[in-house]
């Protein structure tokens, strides 16, 4: 499907491809990965044209089409359904040419979507909208109702419904919930046709695809299977290729010391020009450069408080005097991992700030440890700093006792080496920023972490240092995450946010991804049934004329 050929690629200073070349089979799912910066989505914009190769070739079947979900949908007065059913560019037309088709040509174009399925088409839309947390409502709102990260969802919708034969994905679970991944999870996994999916998301990477594309050192190495098979055949290969390696250096060794001693001896001097020869021809293998990740600071608190750290009585909690969780029966302990559940506007954050202490019950009661210290990281924090601040600067505002050495140290624990700490945010990657952020919160051994999508830039490996970071913290943790092998490795015990309460979840996390499906197909029917009606209209209309 799809095949680049010595691929040469140079921008921004340096080269990102080196004479790369794969072939992707047609219908196969690759993840693509690698460490942030070494050019995936610069290979998306190779492919798309939107760059263009210094060499090789980048080639697929003639009149493929290919899309990409790069940008939110734009905010027009079409509705939901209608804008998803548009993005079939064929069943729309031949349902505008019925409009005025001749009589003789009615019976092709019918034979042409029943054919294409194009009864069906409503029910997809449907189930692909509700998947992704749209409600059987919002099918008839126009898109300009919709903020910005819905629109995106919106997008990803179209390109999902459109089915292109190759699909390209950046990151596609980044403006998504844990429930909206769970269902893109396993709507990846159908899909019929060749996809290319950007992601740090493992879970997605195990259980989706069907090999792994990775990007290292301007070559891209495809590996057939999931990240894990990946992980450990790659591991293999640089454990074979330090061993040849050594074994190679220990041959030139002995050559070159042949050499040296007997080059200018008469006798040995055909021996020596020998093994010079044979010096010559041995092609040099690359060492392995360890591609290490700073780990993640989060001290435990020095002394446990008395449990519970948090009581909760028939509480209510809102804004405004309007209760967005009502009738809360839960108890928090110091050692409590708790994974909160539910889609977004269920009210996960509500309950997070509550929990921080940002938000006061409105009603009930609510019991809290006097001298409890909480570290709290949201998502929001990193579009609030200043682009204009630096690391060394914020953490002078947050450590003002600390000396300027000890600061900067602390700084390279969160892995933020000297030329990093007088950058300005702006000119920080997202991943620099969530790592600065987080650390910072956890700085002074909190009794509980509220972490609300801690993972959304962080890479595999920085996600993997993450974990082991709250496996080794001893406090409480409350996790909101869309990184469900994160929630599955830390959590050991969930709650949903639903239907205007927060309540135990009985299940795993198996038992929570079938109960996403199950309601996404559900939430399909009502889309299908309406939609079939019009078009059954409109038909016996068009048959009647």
């Amino acid at each position: 499907m799809l095949q680049i050929d010595n691929l040469v690629f140079n921008g921004w200073g340096r080269r990102f491809f080196d004479k790369a070349t794969v072939t992707l089979p047609t219908g196969t799912k690759v993840g693509l990965v690698g460490r942030n910066g070494v050019g995936k989505s610069t290979l998306f914009k190779l492919i798309l044209g939107e760059l263009q190769p210094d060499g090789g070739e980048i080639a697929f079947p003639k009149g493929a089409r290919i899309a990409s979900v790069d940008q939110e949908h734009p905010a027009t007065p079409v509705s939901l359904l209608d804008t998803i059913l548009a993005a079939d560019v064929e069943r729309e037309a031949l349902y505008l040419e019925l409009e005025s088709a001749e009589p003789e040509r009615m019976g092709e174009i019918y034979g042409r979507l029943i054919e294409i399925d194009a009864d069906r088409a409503p029910a997809r839309a449907g189930e692909i909208l509700s998947g992704l947390g749209f409600s059987t409502a919002d099918l008839t709102r126009p898109m300009a109702e919709f903020s910005g990260g819905w629109r995106m969802r919106v997008a990803l919708a179209a390109a999902l419904f459109a089915q292109p034969d190759l699909l390209l994905l950046d990151e596609p679970t980044n403006y998504l919930d844990l429930e909206g991944a769970l269902w893109l999870e396993a709507r990846l996994k159908k899909y019929p046709h060749t996809a290319l999916i950007i992601s740090h998301d493992r879970e997605l990477l195990n259980n989706s695809v069907d090999a792994i594309l990775h990007v290292s050192e301007g070559k891209l190495d495809l590996y057939t299977g999931g990240y894990d098979d990946f992980e450990r055949r790659r591991g293999e290969k640089l454990r074979l290729q330090t061993a040849s390696r050594n074994k190679q250096e220990a041959e030139r060794a002995h050559l070159q010391s042949f050499v040296d001693r007997f080059r200018a001896k008469a006798s040995k001097a055909a021996q020596a020009q020998s093994r010079m020869k044979r010096l010559a021809k041995l092609e040099p293998i690359a060492a392995v450069i360890e591609e290490r990740v700073a780990p993640f600071t989060l001290p435990s608190p020095e002394r446990p408080l008395a449990p519970p750290l948090m009581q909760l009585e028939h509480a209510d909690v809102g804004y405004d005097g309007h209760a967005v969780l009502r009738d809360l029966n839960l108890r928090l302990d110091i050692d409590d991992r708790i994974g909160l559940l539910g889609v977004n506007g269920a009210g996960k954050s509500t309950f997070a700030k509550m929990a921080a202490g940002a938000l006061s019950v409105q009603s009930g009661l609510m019991r809290r440890e006097g001298r409890v210290k909480v570290g709290w990281f949201h998502q929001h924090q990193i579009e609030a700093l200043d682009p204009a601040d630096t690391p060394l600067e914020i953490i002078r505002r947050a450590r003002p006792n600390d000396s300027e050495s000890s600061r900067r140290s602390r700084l390279a624990q969160f892995g933020l080496g000297f030329d990093k700490q007088q950058t300005t945010v702006a000119d920080l990657s997202g991943g620099e920023r969530a790592r600065l952020l987080l650390n910072l919160v956890a700085m002074d051994a909190p009794h509980l972490l509220i972490l609300d999508e801690p993972t959304n830039h962080l890479d595999i490996d920085s996600r993997r240092a993450l974990l082991d970071a709250l496996n080794d913290y001893a406090g409480a943790v409350i996790l909101i995450t869309h990184d469900r092998s994160l929630m599955e490795l830390v959590a050991d015990r969930l709650w949903l946010a639903a239907d205007g309460h927060v309540k135990p979840f009985d299940g795993d996390m198996d038992d929570y991804a079938r109960f996403v499906l199950d309601r996404a197909k559900a939430g399909s029917r009502p889309s299908q049934n309406r939609e079939r009606s019009a078009k059954r209209r409109k038909r016996e209309a068009a048959e009647a004329a």
